[in-house]
């Protein structure tokens, strides 16, 4: 069931996405200081093209680095990021089948506000992982 999910959703979210993530983080990338931003939007864009049997795990002690990473994300990409897996969610739950995948969007919105003190690992591995997890089924 998750590789039928993963390749509609490949065509009708995940190529879109992935492509947006890409962009911001070859645009984070200019700078030095831009490449640790540039490296979080590269995880995403890998998650965003196949994210159903895959989970996202918070760090346990996150720290302030990570604190003030999503606070510079939010602002340089993080908001249109997320505004853009809100859009493409509404448009997905128009259609029964695009249901799962646009609350898939939803629960992703929140990985695109703040990426940093978080980790995409196999759902299959959650049992031997410390912490809470979001997952997308």
């Amino acid at each position: 069931m998750r590789v039928i999910l993963n390749l509609i959703w490949l065509i009708f979210a995940g190529i879109e996405l992935a492509v947006a993530y890409v962009i911001a983080g070859l645009i984070l990338m200019i700078t030095i200081v831009g490449i640790p931003f540039g490296l979080q939007a590269f995880k995403l864009a890998g998650f965003a093209l196949w994210p159903f049997g895959r989970a996202v795990v918070r760090a346990r002690k996150p720290g302030v680095v990570a604190a003030l990473g999503n606070v510079l994300w939010v602002v340089l990409a993080g908001w249109w990021l997320a505004l853009a897996h809100i859009v493409t969610g509404l448009v997905l739950c128009l259609t029964i089948i695009g249901i799962p995948m646009g609350i898939a969007n939803f629960k992703m919105t929140s990985l695109a506000f703040a990426p940093f003190g978080r980790d995409v690992v196999s759902r299959d591995s959650l049992d031997s992982l410390p912490g809470d997890a979001v997952t997308v089924r």
